[in-house]
């Protein structure tokens, strides 16, 4: 396939970028995750990840923040790297109000899989927030990355949006190309 200039999420999938500060069913944020071919490649019996997906929450916040799964707990580490992270007993992934109202639609399709594998992966007993190995070697980002990775792959996403994508301000530059190379994605 082509690599399109401006590749879009799947027909379908739908981001309500007024929803308000606060909590909301992650299915009224981001609607039709059920019907896009990723979903049914998640491991696990689809009837589970699809209670999973109904129960699962949405917290827009004020913050400058991305997205990430809340942990019930803060990590032992946030305090050193000064993070205060949302925390919630249940499954909810935090949404920064400003990445959901002006992110490129392919940037929160790409997040919102990568994070709800997070919750697959917590549901499965994975610990989300050990970084023994450091965030580029955490076995439950590569796993969450990739799965990213591979859709966007998919929809013709182009190496240099990968790249860019890829970059977040918490990585050094050896350590962005130490997970582009992970993600066999070329360097240049």
């Amino acid at each position: 396939m082509a690599a399109r200039a401006r590749a879009e999420p799947p027909l379908g999938f739908r981001i309500d970028r007024r929803a308000a500060v606060g909590r909301h069913k992650l299915t009224e944020v981001f609607s039709g995750l059920h019907e896009v071919p990723p979903f049914s490649q998640l491991p696990g019996s689809r009837r589970g990840n699809l209670r999973l997906l109904r129960n699962a929450w949405v917290a827009i916040v004020d913050d400058e923040t991305w997205m990430y799964v809340a942990p019930r707990a803060a990590p032992h580490w946030a305090g050193e790297v000064g993070w205060t992270p949302v925390t919630h007993r249940g499954d909810c992934i935090v949404v920064g109000r400003a990445h959901l109202r002006t992110s490129v639609p392919m940037i929160l399709y790409l997040d919102i899989l990568h994070e709800f594998r997070h919750l697959l992966q917590r549901r499965d007993g994975a610990d989300l927030w050990d970084m023994t190995k450091g965030y580029v070697g955490s076995p439950t980002e590569l796993q969450a990355y990739r799965f990213a990775v591979r859709e966007a792959r998919r929809l013709g996403v182009t190496d240099g949006f990968l790249r860019r994508y890829l970059k977040v301000e918490w990585v050094s530059r050896p350590d962005h190309a130490r997970l582009l190379r992970s993600l066999k994605v070329p360097i240049r």
